[in-house]
């Protein structure tokens, strides 16, 4: 039971980064004087930027611990900071700072850019996505459980980014601007407790005396 849990856990969290519900209205905004053909191409580009940044990020991850030098522990108290951070704006019903900056959110005159950049990194693949990645893979240690349920909650992620974007317009008429910022909150507060999490076992990991 408690490995069903974990493994839950896991992909819930790893959605909740990537917030395709809080970057839809961005999205829509983005694409709307694209017509339908163009639309679908970001919309593709998006999900497979999506997709191979966090899956890249899932396999090379504990080589990065090991070349840089630094343990994962470290990276567990700065991840769960950072997941905090994005809580924060998730509560707020704001889109995170460390996804998007003023230079993101003014350069969308290449339709054939802005499914990569902005909207695959760092809107859905971003900083808080790819440092949790990382971290489950690093925590695995000899649970292949987990690094599976760590790629089927990228696939899942992915699919339902894809389903979430695809029929965008619909889902705001339906849940209107309100329904999407409680979406938000709710998924904002899961990080909350996630990054807290992060934190304490990144803590009794430089501190195992504690």
């Amino acid at each position: 039971m408690f490995e069903l849990a974990l493994y839950a856990a896991i992909i819930v969290t790893i959605f909740a980064l990537v917030d395709p519900i809080g970057t839809l209205p961005f999205f829509v905004s983005l694409t709307d004087p694209f017509n339908d053909k163009e639309r679908r191409v970001v919309l593709q580009r998006a999900v497979v930027t999506l997709v191979v940044v966090l899956t890249t990020f899932a396999l090379i991850g504990r080589f990065l611990f090991v070349a840089f030098g630094f343990t994962l522990a470290a990276f567990e108290v700065a991840g769960g900071i950072l997941l905090f951070l994005v809580a924060y704006d998730m509560l707020r019903g704001e889109v995170t700072r460390t996804k998007l900056t003023p230079a993101d959110s003014e350069d969308t005159s290449s339709r054939e850019e802005v499914g990569i950049v902005p909207l695959g990194i760092p809107l859905l693949a971003g900083p808080g996505a790819i440092s949790t990645v990382m971290i489950y893979e690093g925590n695995a240690g000899g649970d292949p459980w987990v690094i599976v349920a760590t790629f089927v909650a990228i696939g899942v992620s992915t699919t339902l980014t894809y389903i979430i974007f695809r029929y965008g317009q619909r889902i705001l008429r339906s849940l209107g601007r309100v329904g999407v910022m409680a979406m938000t909150r709710v998924l904002g507060l899961v990080l909350a407790a996630v990054g807290v999490q992060f934190v304490a076992n990144g803590i009794l990991g430089l501190f195992p005396g504690l």
